[in-house]
């Protein structure tokens, strides 16, 4: 199974809109492509304060193939709406994992 895993650091003042964003828009339109075989957004407890809240959605794909399909078809678009919308208020960094 492969893991691709975006992490979030978002303002906090900025937090609960954006939680509820991922969760009734950004998240099913991931999962509507039919590409990912589950997700989760999990928060992260540990960390130091950085004026914000960090999260980690995650996206399983049960190949590597449906993967680079799901980057190369929709995730432009769906970091584009991500970026447009929470400019300035957050910063994201993406890794992709095996599991072994």
């Amino acid at each position: 199974m492969i893991l691709y895993n975006i992490t979030t650091s978002i303002l906090h003042e900025a937090e609960q809109e954006w939680l509820h964003w991922m969760k009734s828009e950004h998240i099913p339109e991931a999962m509507a492509t039919g590409l990912p075989a589950e997700n989760r957004l999990l928060r992260l407890l540990t960390e130091l304060d950085n004026g914000g809240v960090t999260y980690t959605c995650q996206y399983y794909f049960n190949t590597l193939a449906e993967y680079e399909l799901y980057l190369a078809l929709h995730e432009p678009q769906l970091q584009r709406k991500h970026n447009q919308r929470y400019r300035n208020r957050a910063a994201s960094f993406h890794t992709l994992l095996e599991d072994v």
